[in-house]
């Protein structure tokens, strides 16, 4: 499973993100870390914006509650999540990821 770090009530993980992608879903990479799939293009942020959009629709949270911190310019992504308690967090990608596949 993914390393998640919890920092009080937010959590902090790395995600690779597949752009233009046929499908949008979160799953288990390779790697055993967190792989968002989305339709949404690499260029002019369109992928990071449509990334905070899934996370933050799929968790229930507003946009604000999703926060990518490194790697805006990279397919793998350093995220924080807070609005909720980090163990429903942490809980609920889990789930997704395990759909996802």
């Amino acid at each position: 499973m993914p390393d998640f770090r919890i920092e009080g009530a937010s959590v902090t993980f790395w995600l690779n993100v597949k752009p233009r992608a046929t499908r949008e879903r979160l799953k288990l990479g390779s790697n055993d870390e967190l792989r968002l799939e989305l339709h949404a293009p690499p260029t002019e942020g369109q992928a990071n914006d449509a990334c905070v959009q899934f996370l933050a629709r799929a968790l229930r949270l507003p946009q604000a509650c999703v926060v990518i911190l490194a790697g805006k310019k990279s397919r793998r992504k350093l995220l924080r999540i807070t609005g909720h308690s980090a163990e429903e967090t942490i809980a609920h990608l889990k789930r997704m990821a395990a759909k996802g596949n």
